[in-house]
């Protein structure tokens, strides 16, 4: 079944000695929600609408931070806002058809340096999609698992989208890792490898 998905988004460009991006997004289908904060093409927070709480996945190196008090129920009072605006542009949208473009880009790669026996994060870059959102499935020597999160579709500058799944893991020698990325455009899943041979690889990987 197919579902029209609503995102707004908003950006400020600050001028100083250095130019940044801050982006806030919110976005809706009928039967999920995103609200996310980034700056400089980094996700900062999101909602997370299962566990009702804002979550910040920055890397443990960065300073920590919150947002005040309260943004959380904002997020929840938006979403129904959302909502009611996706079915006025339902209505009006339902004879216009979408473009479709594949991922232009999809990397596999560790966020921390690789230690055998350390936990870690795999990540899985996908970029330069349309319309949002894509499915990004893992798997561990061929088995496929679950416990990985993604984040909110992220607008390029060019109209496409930009998603990162993360999944958790304890690198062994040996253990091959995939994920793969489904999208509208896309005939087939687009699959990358990341293949743990030997302890400091962090490279992106290459798929197939």
């Amino acid at each position: 079944m197919k579902e029209l998905l609503l995102f707004l988004s908003c950006v400020l460009c600050v001028s100083a000695d250095v130019l940044h991006e801050d982006i806030g997004i919110g976005g809706c289908s009928d039967s999920d929600g995103e609200d996310m904060y980034g700056l400089d093409g980094e996700e900062l927070a999101y909602a997370d609408f299962n566990k009702q709480k804002y979550i910040y996945p920055l890397p443990p190196f960065m300073d920590p931070f919150t947002y005040r008090e309260g943004t959380y129920d904002t997020a929840v009072a938006n979403q129904q806002v959302c909502k009611n605006n996706l079915k006025i542009r339902r209505d009006a949208m339902k004879d216009i058809p979408l473009e479709h473009d594949a991922p232009s880009a999809v990397m596999i790669y560790t966020r921390d340096e690789v230690e055998f026996g350390e936990k870690n994060t795999l990540i899985c870059h996908v970029t330069g999609f349309y319309p949002a959102p894509v499915n990004v499935s893992w798997t561990k020597n061929e088995q496929k698992i679950t416990g990985s999160s993604i984040n909110v579709p992220y607008p390029n500058k060019d109209g496409t989208f930009t998603q990162i799944s993360r999944l958790q893991f304890t690198p062994q020698q040996g253990d091959i890792y995939s994920c793969a990325v489904q999208h509208l455009a896309l005939t087939k899943p687009e699959t990358r490898l990341y293949d743990v041979k030997a302890s400091g690889q962090s490279d992106p990987g290459v798929g197939p």
